[in-house]
């Protein structure tokens, strides 16, 4: 496994204070002039916490150049269920913020010299999985997308702005209350209607958030890791990522 280039990138959206986090191998920053493809990692309901950072390094082994967000500002890191509720609503009730947000990720992720501008995916985890959606919908820019465990529950309707080259991979649990079949059949029609390359992948048994080893703190019976499902999300992504950036 190769060592990593490691640092925190500021940027600002909105006037608000944001502390992202780049990571690439440190191969890219030995060769002048190298540059490797890039992911815009968006981070789940706890934040650009250490356990997302570590996610951030996993994707950057894989011979990435990873710029993952700092959505909710200034590193915060919620703990309770009461919190991150709040903190998605004010985001959802507020699109343009939100989506302001990610457009600021993409924009910090391009300033970074290792990472090749003109191959750049968009990864999120649960609540980062339903921003990368909602941006590719309302007209972001990116030559793809991997949604993991998303709340579908927070996107609306309406895809005419979406890029049509623009490639979606979903991954979700059979079980998630946040990803209902009546919702990811409206995704699919909305991908297919537009002319967008989609993958679905449904794991039976899953819930929502089932990647994350935290999920059962949050006191949510929808919500549970899975560590086979999380596996299988993690391989699909890496394939995913493997031909949409080697186009």
């Amino acid at each position: 496994m190769s060592e990593l280039i490691e640092r925190d990138v500021e940027y600002t959206a909105g006037g608000v204070a944001m502390t992202g986090y780049f990571c690439v191998p440190e191969t890219a920053g030995r060769l002048p002039g190298v540059v490797l493809p890039g992911v815009v990692l968006l981070h789940d309901a706890f934040g650009l916490d250490q356990a997302f950072r570590a996610t951030a390094r996993r994707h950057a082994h894989s011979g990435r150049a990873v710029f993952a967000a700092d959505l909710w500002g200034g590193r915060r890191s919620p703990s309770t269920g009461d919190e991150i509720g709040q903190l998605i609503g004010s985001m959802v009730s507020d699109r343009d913020t939100w989506m302001g947000r990610v457009h600021a990720a993409h924009e910090a992720a391009s300033g970074q010299p290792e990472l090749d501008q003109d191959a750049v995916a968009t990864v999120g985890y649960c609540f980062g999985g339903s921003s990368a959606l909602e941006y590719l919908r309302s007209g972001g820019r990116t030559r793809g997308v991997a949604s993991i465990h998303a709340g579908l529950d927070l996107l609306i309707p309406g895809w005419e702005s979406s890029d049509r080259d623009a490639r979606v991979l979903v991954c979700t649990g059979a079980d998630d209350p946040m990803a209902t079949p009546a919702q990811w059949q409206a995704l699919k029609a909305a991908l297919t209607g537009r002319g967008i390359h989609w993958e679905l992948d449904l794991y039976s048994g899953a819930k929502h958030a089932f990647t994350d080893p935290r999920a059962d703190s949050l006191g949510m019976p929808g919500a549970a890791y899975d560590a086979r499902a999380a596996a299988r999300a993690l391989g699909s992504t890496d394939r995913f990522l493997d031909e949409l950036l080697a186009q």
